[in-house]
């Protein structure tokens, strides 16, 4: 088995992570936890939405928590943003990183922000244009990009000709989603595979949810395909307001765990991450869905 010395994981629990939680999170708690975070080796992270809060309740304090947690210059804190006006929002704030998002499925994304997929490639245009002219950095998400919660599988070719789409406009980063982590390892190495033979300018992010037990194993699956940046939200947890039945992500202590064992640099220090994983806990009503927490509650390791 062919493997890198080194890879990339991206923290997304401070967004991706909580913004599913039913029970408002309050805004110094979400700030302690991305500072924990700080001190684990994390590079880059997804630090909160500026969504609208009608929508996504949880992240209706997004300018207070960007405002007040300590930023680390060595770690790019990111956004995501729905529009033009949340970019903005996020701007004046002092957001150098911002999250786009767009399902593959034209279902999906007519529920998750009642455009098409290709109404909101167009009006992104002007925001990646406007991001540029700023020196600011754009990750650009395709959601649903193996399955649809409403119209099942999503044809690769599709998701091909949105990444080609998507790298020409300039983005820096092409993220494609297990939105409902009902991929599978197959399915995610063709994907990245084709991907990654168009040699794209854009560095190529996998994001995975754990839905059906598969997540470590399309972690994998990606990592053999060349791909060498991997989201993961701490605990496990995640989900979509917008994708029923969708589970949390990989859990960011599995991957690192993973990557250990392998022997794959991840510059993340797994005992740094235990505080976090504590502060997470008391965060959530649900129960945590990794692996390694697990270990640690049975006093294993």
């Amino acid at each position: 088995m062919k493997l890198p010395k080194q890879v990339e994981i991206i923290e997304v629990g401070p967004r991706d992570g909580l913004q599913n939680e039913m029970v408002f999170i309050p805004t110094d708690k979400k700030m302690s936890l991305i500072n924990a975070l700080n001190k684990t080796g994390i590079k880059r992270m997804e630090a909160t939405s500026f969504v609208h809060p009608v929508y996504v309740p949880q992240m209706k304090d997004a300018s207070e928590v960007f405002q007040g947690i300590v930023k680390d210059p060595k770690i790019q804190y990111m956004a995501l943003i729905p529009n033009e006006k949340g970019f903005d929002r996020a701007i004046e704030q002092g957001v150098q990183a911002v999250s786009l998002v767009v399902g593959a499925s034209n279902s999906f994304n007519l529920k998750n922000v009642k455009m098409t997929r290709a109404e909101s490639i167009k009006k992104f245009e002007n925001v990646v244009v406007k991001a540029k002219e700023q020196k600011i950095f754009v990750r650009y998400n395709i959601a649903t990009a193996f399955w649809c919660p409403f119209e099942g599988a999503v044809d690769e070719s599709l998701v091909v000709e949105m990444a080609k789409t998507i790298n020409r406009l300039g983005a820096d980063e092409i993220v494609l989603c297990d939105t409902i982590g009902r991929a599978n390892p197959n399915q995610v190495y063709s994907l990245f595979s084709s991907i990654m033979e168009l040699q794209p300018e854009a560095m190529i992010t996998a994001h995975f949810h754990d839905t059906y037990g598969m997540g470590q194993a399309n972690v994998l699956a990606a990592l053999q395909a060349g791909v060498r940046q991997f989201d993961a939200s701490i605990g496990g947890l995640g989900g979509c307001p917008f994708a029923p039945g969708a589970a949390g992500n990989v859990a960011t202590e599995d991957v690192v765990f993973m990557m250990n064992e392998l022997g794959i640099e991840t510059g993340i220090d797994l005992e740094a991450l235990r505080l976090s994983l504590d502060l997470v806990k008391q965060m959530s009503n649900r129960g945590l869905m990794s692996h390694y927490y697990s270990v640690l509650e049975h006093s294993c390791v």
